[in-house]
């Protein structure tokens, strides 16, 4: 691999990373501004490749799919949304290619994968569902075998199994409207965009040269894998508020819930994750008892993060890491203060979609220290690649 070659993957890498926050943060703008079932089939919307915009296309759209009439102002948002999710997608299946050029196995596997993604939708939308589910698992595996089988550094790893990623994610989507926004699916898919962004950010890092001369900052590695750990389970936790609809169980009372220390919670009914096929989720479905659990269970989840990470952010400065310390800080009180006037203000649109940027931000920060914990062994390798 030359010089150039290592220059472009590195430029690609970074374009994927910006892209993919870019498809997170719309992502979070079509699921809540209720735009996530506006589009009834998929990929395409109401039979089309963009969406109905004349007069007579709305009319047929409503007469295919009477249970769905059309909504002008918010199917653009998912077909858009999916444009971009496509974009990305081939973003990531060049940089996979090129991390992957170097042995004629892995770039045949990398390509193949592909193909057999790109089939899996033609046949999707033909009706032959399961021949599309077959071919998407050959799609999944083949690029996760490459990256596992790859004799390279991390980052060349990292951006090959980011194509398997992306392509289970576009699964994701397509099982968040078949299955009616099933609050596991939908919690999945967003879990599936921030690990596509938390891949090709770290690839992109690495591939920068981020990363130490020596073992100096290996002390703090633990620490920064738990508190990513915990970040992403309060993401989660998040996903699966957001999904069933409990943002605003809790009214707008803060840190009291409906005006008590101690509301009526249910528990077991807030945290059933499979429910059937069949239920339309739009709404949610649940109890106020319930959507009360889950609300609180996320606010203690945000303490828990919010003290550890508070702490780390502390030790990161105090060992001579004071910008990621600073800004681990400054973005974990903005997300503090985002989550709190969600709830104070009723969930305003602009605040809400905010407040998933910022957790993608707050997860970037974690990600950039760890890689400055790491020793320099990538961009030690470039100079190696590049001579064969």
């Amino acid at each position: 691999m030359t010089v150039r070659s290592l220059r472009v993957l590195r430029g690609l890498a970074l374009l994927a990373a910006v892209f993919a926050f870019g498809v997170v943060m719309f992502g979070a703008f079509v699921r809540l501004s209720n735009a996530g079932l506006s589009c009834p089939d998929w990929p395409t919307c109401y039979g089309r490749v963009s969406w109905p915009e004349q007069q007579h296309e709305i009319t047929q759209a409503n007469q295919a799919f009477p249970d769905r009439p059309y909504e002008t102002h918010k199917a653009w948002r998912e077909q858009v949304h999916r444009f971009l999710a496509g974009t990305l997608g081939t973003l990531v299946f060049a940089l996979a290619l090129i991390a992957s050029w170097r042995r004629p196995w892995t770039r045949y596997a990398v390509i193949a994968g592909a193909i057999f993604a790109a089939v899996g939708v033609s046949l999707y939308i033909k009706g032959e569902h399961y021949r599309s589910l077959w071919l998407s698992m050959l799609a999944i595996g083949l690029p996760l075998i490459t990256a596992i089988g790859l004799k390279r550094p991390g980052a060349w790893r990292i951006s090959v199994l980011a194509l398997a990623v992306v392509v289970f994610q576009a699964m994701l989507g397509m099982w968040t409207v078949t299955l009616l926004l099933k609050p596991i699916v939908v919690m999945g898919h967003l879990m599936g965009g921030i690990t596509t962004f938390a891949l090709l950010a770290y690839a992109a890092l690495r591939f920068a040269g981020v990363g130490a001369n020596d073992d100096y900052y290996a002390g703090l590695r633990k620490a920064v894998v738990l508190g990513i750990v915990l970040l992403l389970a309060q993401i989660a936790l998040g996903g699966w508020t957001s999904s069933n609809y409990a943002a605003l169980a809790c009214g707008t009372d803060f840190p009291k819930c409906l005006g008590q220390w101690a509301p009526p919670t249910d528990f077991r009914e807030g945290f059933v994750l499979w429910r059937g096929i069949g239920v339309n989720y739009e709404g949610g479905v649940l109890d106020m008892a319930a959507r009360s659990a889950i609300q609180i269970a996320h606010r203690i989840g945000a303490l828990v993060v919010f003290c550890y990470l508070a702490w780390l952010s502390h030790r990161v400065s105090r060992r001579g890491l004071r910008g990621q310390g600073l800004a681990m800080a400054v973005v974990l009180v903005t997300q503090v203060l985002l989550g709190i006037s969600n709830v104070h203000f009723g969930l305003p649109l602009p605040v809400a979609t905010a407040h998933n940027g910022v957790a993608a931000l707050l997860l970037f920060t974690l990600l950039a220290t760890l890689a400055r914990t790491q020793r320099r062994h990538d961009s030690a390798m470039f100079h190696t690649f590049g001579t064969r």
